[in-house]
């Protein structure tokens, strides 16, 4: 029977003779090294070396930030319709007991554990974005890093750093890809193509492997990758939390398990025949994959979600919020709110079914309550009350070409006109929790206080994100487990 520990040259080395060496492995494992692109090599060396490689201090206070804001995304997913139905599928196809599904008491086997709390990481629009990538990060590269991490007992920093990992390569292919651009002409989701590359980059972080099994989860995960653009006609959340989240990360713990196992694959997906490159043909050119590698931190560059909504909608409830504190009124006064969001951003937003992500609706809220929650954008019953219809019917969406020409930067133009004829006018050129206007420590902690606190009790809660920052005296993530699940 082959022995389902994974092959390494050193580790046979030592077991054996060289003879018993170059009889046991393939001339092509030995060969890699030749053979591998000069793209391939610097990316799969940047990755097998992920683990020991220590993270400037800001970007290890950027990535605490991000699992922290991931899993009260996780927390607060678990009570809505796509977090309820991802944690019933981890009950009944639990498996072996080795990771833990957030916010349950179920424990299962990693890859479920990963696709499950994916899913619960983008049950709504709660977590990060990457608006350089066109992707969501954190919903599918925060669960793979946790769940093989439990498998294997990582310690804190060991998390760290395969979370920052996945952030550095999976944004990057779709950066390559060419982002909405691509999405649009080829009808692929570029945000599950960085998911999955992300998820395996981090799961194989967290599972150990070395430079030669990087390019092997690689080829596993060039297979895997897919997704379609369709999630955007979902009217429930539920598939869209799986493209998004579920899928990517149980198809990147999948490409890292069946190697950590053993698996021997193509060694250079990227290259020869029938490459990744050629299949996905995309819009700029491959160099982008490892551009500043080691010095630019794509987690630098991630988004958080000041308001639990649609990213378009953002800006729109910045300028607002800015409106009000200036010059506050009431509903009543109100004769029109005019907002302009970018073209394409706007369809995304303009009068969806569902809560979070229409932009009409959300706006109609804040001119009523003042202010969004994330349970007043997740009250499906106001979108029926008459008071927030009333303002509704005010609000004007403009489809901007000119905004659209300033993406991934979102900027919005709010015009809010009065009975009295007077106009308000804010124009927001960076949103609240950007690269460019970032939240600070204590508004992350806030955010995830609110988020947390009604599912996992207060106590729990302040106790998880005190963890959370002091993640490099955390000697195995399995004593996070009390503090993840529910009771």
């Amino acid at each position: 029977m082959t022995d389902p520990r994974p092959i390494t040259r050193r580790g046979i080395l030592k077991a054996a003779g060289a003879a018993v060496v170059a009889a046991a492995i393939p001339d092509r494992v030995f060969a890699a090294e030749l053979t591998a692109s000069p793209l391939m090599t610097t990316l799969s060396n940047y990755m097998a070396e992920a683990a020991r490689r220590p993270l400037p201090a800001a970007v290890v206070e950027k990535t605490k930030h991000i699992i922290l804001d991931t899993i009260a995304a996780m927390v607060s997913g678990s009570e809505l319709p796509p977090g309820k139905f991802a944690i019933q599928f981890a009950r009944a196809y639990k498996g072996d007991k080795v990771s833990t599904v957030v916010a349950s008491n179920v424990l299962c086997g990693p890859i479920e554990a990963a696709m499950c709390n994916g899913m619960l990481a983008h049950s709504d629009e709660t977590d990060d974005t990457h608006p350089p990538s066109q992707s969501h990060p954190g919903a599918s590269v925060v669960p793979s890093a946790l769940a093989v991490g439990e498998q294997f007992g990582n310690d804190g920093t060991r998390f760290l750093r395969a979370v920052a990992l996945g952030y550095d390569i999976g944004p990057r292919v779709t950066i390559t890809m060419g982002k909405l651009q691509y999405m649009v002409a080829t009808h692929r989701s570029t945000h599950a193509l960085s998911g999955t590359f992300g998820s395996a980059a981090a799961a194989a972080c967290a599972a150990g492997l070395t430079a030669q099994q990087m390019r092997w989860v690689l080829s596993y995960t060039a297979q895997q990758a897919g997704g379609l653009a369709s999630w955007q006609r979902d009217t429930d959340h539920i598939e869209k939390s799986f493209d998004f989240g579920g899928m990517p990360a149980r198809n990147g713990v999948t490409s890292a398990l069946l190697v950590q196992a053993g698996g021997t694959g193509v060694d250079d997906i990227l290259s020869g025949a029938d490459n990744f490159l050629d299949a996905f043909v995309p819009k700029n050119g491959a160099e982008l994959l490892i551009e500043k590698l080691g010095e630019r931190y794509e987690v630098t560059r991630t988004n958080f979600k000041k308001w639990t909504v649609g990213a378009p909608i953002q800006a729109p409830l910045d300028a607002m919020e800015n409106l009000l504190k200036r010059s506050p009124f009431e509903a009543n006064q109100v004769k029109e709110v005019k907002v302009r969001v970018a073209a394409d951003e706007a369809t995304i937003v303009d009068n969806r079914t569902i809560p979070d992500i229409c932009l009409q609706h959300l706006v109609a809220v804040m001119v009523v309550d003042k202010t969004v929650t994330f349970r007043s954008a997740h009250d499906v019953a106001r979108m029926k009350d008459p008071a927030v219809l009333r303002e509704r019917a005010k609000v004007n969406l403009v489809h901007d070409e000119s905004l659209e020409r300033l993406m991934p930067k979102r900027v919005t133009i709010v015009e809010v006109t009065l009975t009295d004829g007077k106009v308000l006018t804010e124009r927001v050129e960076a949103v609240r929790g950007t690269a460019d206007n970032p939240m600070t420590r204590d508004e992350v902690t806030a955010k995830a206080r609110e988020l947390m606190t009604p599912v996992l009790g207060a106590a729990p809660t302040a106790k998880l994100m005190e963890r959370i920052f002091d993640l490099e005296n955390v000697k195995n993530l399995r004593d996070l487990r009390p503090l993840l699940q529910r009771a």
